[in-house]
């Protein structure tokens, strides 16, 4: 709505606007279009039971009609996505098919990305709301323990396909400490007034330690500050509609999200260059210097370190790092006194190269093979790497494995450690891990590191390095 109308009315019901009125007395009196307006300030002006919950739950469907009028216009939508985890063996098939939750691998920092896609919800009776909660446990229970992000695209939330307040209470409820602890970021993707109204109506409940954790995104575009956008699992209803919501800012058709061209590297860059651009602006050291620092500095002081690579550590304190490893400039692990930075520097550097460790190849070896991956499988795929990415990837599965033998003490199992890293060795060429991927590429990467003797010990080229 023209923010001249909203001014004029500001001006013009001022105060009146503050003060405490029924619902049904604002719809009566208030020109169309300013009760949400209306319910909002009252929010923020008065204690929440001086505006009901009812009347915030009425107003909420008003929003979310309009909502839907504003799909209307934005053409048919596509077919939903079918979960690419969609094996009729999983334990919850019926709601995994839908692709409504998807994990997309790691944040800049290191931190695992689960995607909510609202236009992905069946209409109402064709999903039991209750398997929904459920499956959404079951996939965070296999990330809570360590840090994690959340991304939910609001854009598709229907009258039809909308879970009840109730059920968003229930939810709510059931996400103890243990969920809501090592979650770092909420994003909200194209938030309308009913999510400002929702949130409203869950004031009461929430922390303001949790409150903290929301953050409103506009437009996509702005997701790039903060994640791997390339990584991101987004709809195409949800791309569309934020093209339209662009064109819509601009007046005019939408700009272009592309990243824009890449600088030339440094000559001694360390992040986002090749395996091979390293070792030629490194004296031929075969072992990357950021991998071999790293491994060093956890070797001496982090093995014994619970929950080692499950935390993050202060974004701005990891750029820091960076800029000093690409300028060639010595870092001191010493000075942070935080065995977390060199932990997620290592899983950055690992995660920034433009082809996995374990190669492009080799992710598809591994869906082709999900069903059948034994030791000997994956020695035979490992073996077949080109040598410096088989001698560094020894280096880094050798210090793993050492991390894991003091799992008593860290809680990093074999399969804790795979479920960090394995993302972070292997992804396709094209797009982005799909929630199915996950389960085979942790299960190759548990082997790598349980077994290291087994996969690795029979190649030993006269190059290679131990920890």
């Amino acid at each position: 709505m023209n923010m001249n109308v909203y001014n004029k009315v500001f001006t013009e019901h001022a105060h009146w606007l503050v003060q405490p009125r029924s619902l049904e007395e604002v719809q009566r009196l208030l020109p169309v279009g300013f009760t949400s307006v209306f319910l909002l300030l009252q929010t923020d002006r008065h204690p929440p039971e001086m505006t009901s919950t009812s009347d915030l739950e009425q107003l909420a469907e008003i929003e979310l009609q309009k909502d839907e009028e504003e799909m209307v216009t934005d053409g048919p939508s596509a077919p939903p996505s079918r979960g690419l985890s969609a094996d009729v063996s999983h334990p919850y098939y019926d709601v995994a098919r839908h692709g409504i939750i998807q994990v997309s691998g790691d944040d800049n920092y290191g931190r695992k990305l689960i995607i909510f896609s609202s236009c992905c919800l069946p209409p109402s009776h064709q999903l039991n709301h209750r398997r929904l909660l459920e499956y959404l446990k079951f996939t965070l229970d296999q990330y809570v323990e360590m840090d994690y992000i959340l991304v939910y695209f609001h854009y598709g939330l229907r009258s039809s396909n909308k879970p009840s307040l109730k059920w968003l209470r229930e939810a709510y409820n059931e996400f103890d400490r243990k969920y809501k602890k090592n979650l770092k970021t909420l994003y909200v993707v194209h938030p309308t007034n009913f999510i400002r109204i929702v949130w409203n109506i869950f004031k009461p409940l929430i922390s303001h330690k949790f409150g903290k954790k929301l953050t409103y995104v506009n437009y996509l575009a702005e997701l790039r500050d903060h994640l791997n956008y390339e990584q991101l699992i987004i709809p195409p209803d949800v791309l569309r509609h934020d093209e339209k919501l662009r064109a819509a800012q601009k007046g005019g058709p939408p700009p272009s999200v592309k990243t824009p061209p890449p600088r030339p590297p440094l000559p001694s860059q360390q992040f986002g260059v090749s395996l091979q651009y390293i070792r030629e602006r490194n004296r031929e050291a075969i072992i990357p210097p950021v991998l071999r620092q790293t491994v060093s500095y956890l070797k001496q002081k982090g093995l014994r370190t619970e929950g080692i690579f499950r935390r993050s550590a202060r974004v701005q304190l990891i750029k820091d790092v960076q800029k000093l490893y690409n300028l060639g400039k010595p870092v001191n692990f010493e000075q942070y006194d935080d065995v977390h930075v060199p932990a997620v520097i290592l899983k950055t550097f690992l995660r920034e190269l433009p082809e996995p460790l374990l190669t492009f190849r080799v992710y598809n070896q591994i869906l082709f093979l999900q069903f059948s991956l034994r030791a000997t499988r994956c020695k035979q795929i490992v073996e077949s790497l080109p040598e410096h990415n088989f001698i560094v990837a020894k280096y880094l599965l050798c210090f793993l494995h050492m991390v894991s033998q003091e799992s008593i003490v860290n809680k990093m199992s074999p399969s804790n450690l795979s479920c960090v890293f394995g993302v972070n060795l292997v992804w396709p060429r094209h797009g982005s891990i799909s929630l199915g991927a996950l389960t085979p590429i942790n299960i190759f990467t548990e082997i790598l590191i349980e077994h290291f003797d087994t996969v690795f010990g029979s190649r030993c080229p006269p190059g290679q390095v131990t920890p």
